[in-house]
């Protein structure tokens, strides 16, 4: 997915600090194209930064536009939010992943205009965020091409307009760490083969200390594989684990 190709889109939002608070959403998912329905003069830039912080940036670029068709017109895709079905609404409404896999198969990829012609590097995905207190009426929704809907309570359903922006926001990010092979858990699990390392120290110091006659030795280490395998374990922690048989024998063995 190309990011820089998601476009947040905020129609007649009343609030100046919502909007602040929807800019550092989108720079939490490195989204950074921001579009307002309305007039720049009516909001306070102030309350704006203030709730935005380090995101401020994210506002003082944004463009301004009469309407929906305006804001889009350069975009290939347009996507609603809305959290009410009805008659004059959109027959389908996606789920936010389900949006997101629809907006990665159209942006292109990040580095595709570095490598590939303009015509193929994708095109522009607007994702449009109703007002605070109405939402997106049917004729701001007749003006996207689809809609989508995010669970939540049927006794509290209303979002507030950040929190909103951040789930979609998320949804795009993730997606796009998934298509491009990144992983932001904070390390590489074990392979099975270092893995068995681990295994083989922990079975070679509970046969030390007596644990277990010989005969069992295959058991127990398929027991530690499968279940270390599940743990996902990363090199710091097996390294503890060896660390804490390779102890336990030595202290086993003074004590005798």
């Amino acid at each position: 997915m190309n990011l820089k190709n998601i476009v947040i889109i905020l129609d007649h939002p009343d609030e100046a600090r919502n909007i602040g608070s929807a800019c550092r959403a989108m720079a939490n998912n490195d989204i950074k194209e921001l579009r307002i329905v309305g007039k720049r003069e009516d909001y306070d830039a102030e309350k704006v930064h203030v709730l935005a912080i380090h995101a401020a940036y994210i506002f003082d670029n944004a463009t301004f536009y009469e309407d929906i068709n305006a804001a889009t017109a350069d975009c290939s895709l347009s996507a609603g939010t809305t959290r009410r079905r009805g008659k004059n609404r959109k027959g389908k409404l996606l789920l936010p992943e389900e949006f997101a896999e629809l907006a990665d198969e159209i942006t292109g990829r990040e580095n595709a205009a570095d490598k590939e012609s303009a015509s193929s590097a994708g095109g522009k995905v607007a994702v449009i965020f109703g007002n605070e207190r109405t939402g997106l009426t049917d004729d701001q929704l007749d003006m996207c091409t689809l809609g989508v809907a995010i669970p939540s309570s049927r006794e509290f359903g209303s979002l507030n307009l950040s929190h909103a922006v951040q789930i979609i926001c998320y949804h795009l990010f993730r997606q796009n760490m998934k298509s491009s092979g990144k992983t932001d858990a904070g390390y590489t699990p074990l392979t099975l083969e270092r893995l068995d390392k681990t295994v083989t120290n922990i079975t070679d110091n509970l046969q030390k200390i007596g644990f277990f006659k010989l005969a069992g030795r295959p058991d127990m280490e398929r027991f530690w594989r499968s279940l270390l395998a599940r743990a996902a374990l990363s090199e710091s922690e097996a390294q503890y684990i060896e660390k804490t048989f390779t102890k336990m024998a030595g202290l086993s063995g003074k004590n005798k």
